[in-house]
C-alpha cells in the first residue's frame, strides 16, 4: 500500500502510524510510516516546538525520536491500529502550549504482524469548547451528571464522595480516591474514597505519610509531560518501573495489576490526583475519554471549594493563634441569645485577660508580645483541647471560652489548671472570670458578669504585687 499517496489526499497533519503486534495483547515498535507535508513541517519547521525536539523527518522510524514516549498516545494507537477502534481526542499535554484536535482512524491493511491507522490532528493556541464537548451520548451523560451532584450542594465532601463512587462504577474499578496534593506544605491527603464492596482488597496507602508524598512527587515524571497515566498490564507496569522504581515497588506489594491516574490542574495549580485501580481494561478507551472531560470540571470544583474554604478560615479563624476570632464569636453568641429551643444544657463561661502584655509590648517590642498571646493560646488549647468547649480570642489579649452543660465546680477545676499551666512558664498570666447561665436568651448578661469578675481578678493580681506597675 502507498502510505504516502494515501496521506497526501488529507488537508489537514496526517500521518500513517504502524504497531508491532506481539502475542498476549502487547505490543512493540510503534513507528511513524509516513507523513504529509503539513505534518512533516510541523516537526521540522515549527517554531513553536522546543529546539530539542525538532529533527528531521524519516518515514517508518519510531514515533519517540520526534517527542517523548507517551503510554496514552500508544493506547490510542494501539486502540486505533490494532483493536480498530476509531477515536477522537481532544487533549493538552503538559509539555506543549497548544492543545491537539486528533482523530485516529483504524486501516484495514495489515502485514504480518504489523497492524496500521493514520492519526489527523489539528494544532490551536486556545482551548475550543466546542471540541471538548464532542465526546459519545454515554461519556456526556456522566460528565454532566457529576456536574449536578457538585453544583449547588450543601454538602461538597459527601457530593465529591458520590462522584468518586460513579467513576469507580465507570471504570469498573476495586478501588478508586481523589488525593490532594500540598507542594507548599509538601503533603498528600485524601479527599474521598470509593471501595468495590464485593471486593475489599486495594490498593490503600498512607497516603498522609511524607514517605507516600515523595512516591507522589515521582508522578509527574511517570505521566512525562502528557495528560495522565493509564497502566493496563504488567508490561506497562514495567514502564513504572523504570520511571519509579520506588512507585513500582508499592504497587507491586500490593497487588495493584493496573491503574488509571490523573492529575488535577486548575490553570498551572496542581491540586490532586485521580486514582483507580485494579479496572476493566476492556473499558479503557471510554475510561480515558470520559475522565479527560470530567477531570477538567473537578478541578474546577475542588480550586472553588478550597478557596470558599480558605476564605471561611480567613472570616472565622484568628490567624495568630489559631484559636476562633472575635467575628465567630460573636455570630455565636447572637445564635445563643436566639435560641428559642427548651431544656437546652447550661453555657459555663472563662473569660481571660492577660495580665502585662502592654508592659511586654513596651520593653521588648510587639513581636514579644505576639510571641507572648500565642503561648497563652497554646496554654489554652492544651486545657480544653479534648473538652467540648470553644475557644475564642475576643480580641487583644482577652480570650472566652464557652462550654456547655456544665458545673461550677468543673469551671473552677478548668480554670485552676489553666493557671498552674501558666505559671509554668516566664510571662503568661491569666485574669479570669467564670460564670453560669441556664439561660442562653441572656448570654450577653453572663459575659458581662464574667467580665467584671476577670476584672476583679486582675485588681487582685496587682495588689498582690505592688512592685508591677499596672499596665
Amino acid at each position: 500500500m502507498d502510505f504516502q499517496k494515501f496521506v497526501d489526499t488529507f488537508h489537514q497533519m496526517a500521518c500513517v502510524m504502524s504497531v508491532e503486534k506481539l502475542p498476549d495483547g502487547k505490543y512493540g515498535k510503534i513507528r511513524m510510516v509516513a507523513g504529509n507535508k503539513p505534518y512533516v513541517d510541523s516537526i521540522e519547521n515549527n517554531p513553536d516546538m522546543p529546539q530539542a525536539m525538532v529533527k528531521k523527518f524519516v518515514p517508518d522510524t519510531e514515533y519517540e525520536v520526534y517527542f517523548p514516549k507517551d503510554k496514552n498516545f500508544e493506547l490510542v494507537i494501539y486502540g486505533a491500529a490494532v483493536l480498530k477502534k476509531p477515536t477522537h481526542s481532544y487533549v493538552h499535554p503538559e509539555r506543549f502550549d497548544f492543545y491537539f484536535n486528533q482523530f485516529y482512524i483504524p486501516l484495514e491493511y495489515e502485514n504480518d504482524n504489523l497492524c496500521y491507522c493514520t492519526y489527523i490532528q489539528e494544532i490551536t493556541r486556545n482551548p475550543d469548547s466546542s471540541q471538548m464537548s464532542k465526546v459519545s451520548s454515554d461519556t456526556a451523560a456522566e460528565v454532566l451528571n457529576a456536574c449536578i451532584k457538585l453544583r449547588g450542594v450543601t454538602d461538597f465532601k459527601q457530593a465529591i464522595t458520590d462522584v468518586v463512587k460513579d467513576i469507580r462504577e465507570i471504570c469498573g474499578a476495586k478501588y478508586c480516591a481523589i488525593l490532594s496534593m500540598d507542594v507548599y506544605a509538601r503533603n498528600c491527603s485524601l479527599l474521598c474514597e470509593s471501595c468495590d464492596p464485593d471486593n475489599m482488597e486495594n490498593y490503600k496507602p498512607d497516603w498522609c505519610s511524607p514517605e507516600f508524598y515523595e512516591i507522589a512527587k515521582t508522578w509527574d515524571k511517570v505521566i512525562g509531560g502528557s495528560n495522565c497515566v493509564i497502566l493496563q498490564n504488567e508490561f506497562d507496569l514495567e514502564y513504572v518501573k523504570e520511571k519509579s522504581p520506588v512507585w513500582y515497588e508499592s504497587l507491586k506489594r500490593v497487588g495493584v495489576k493496573n491503574l488509571v491516574l490523573f492529575p488535577l490542574k486548575f490553570g498551572s495549580e496542581l491540586l490532586g490526583y485521580i486514582w483507580a485501580n485494579n479496572y476493566n481494561t476492556e473499558k479503557v478507551l471510554h475510561i480515558k475519554e470520559s475522565l479527560e472531560l470530567t477531570t477538567y470540571f473537578l478541578a474546577s470544583e475542588i480550586s472553588g471549594y478550597q478557596m470558599f474554604d480558605r476564605f471561611r478560615i480567613l472570616s472565622t479563624v484568628d490567624l495568630l493563634t489559631g484559636l476562633l476570632n472575635r467575628n465567630e464569636m460573636n455570630n455565636r453568641l447572637m445564635q445563643l441569645s436566639l435560641d428559642t429551643r427548651k431544656n437546652q444544657p447550661n453555657i459555663g463561661i472563662i473569660y481571660a485577660d492577660l495580665n502585662g502584655l502592654k508592659q511586654m509590648n513596651d520593653t521588648a517590642g510587639h513581636s514579644a508580645g505576639d510571641d507572648l498571646i500565642k503561648h497563652a493560646a497554646e496554654i489554652l488549647k492544651a486545657v480544653f483541647g479534648n473538652t467540648n468547649a470553644e475557644i475564642y480570642r475576643a480580641g487583644g489579649d482577652e480570650f472566652m471560652v464557652l462550654l456547655r452543660d456544665v458545673k461550677m465546680q468543673d469551671l473552677e477545676k478548668y480554670n485552676e489548671e489553666l493557671k498552674e499551666n501558666a505559671s509554668h512558664t516566664e510571662s503568661v498570666r491569666f485574669a479570669t472570670g467564670l460564670c453560669i447561665e441556664n439561660d442562653s436568651h441572656n448570654i450577653y448578661d453572663a459575659i458581662k458578669s464574667a467580665d467584671t469578675k476577670m476584672y476583679e481578678d486582675k485588681e487582685l493580681y496587682y495588689s498582690l504585687r505592688p512592685e508591677l506597675k499596672r499596665r
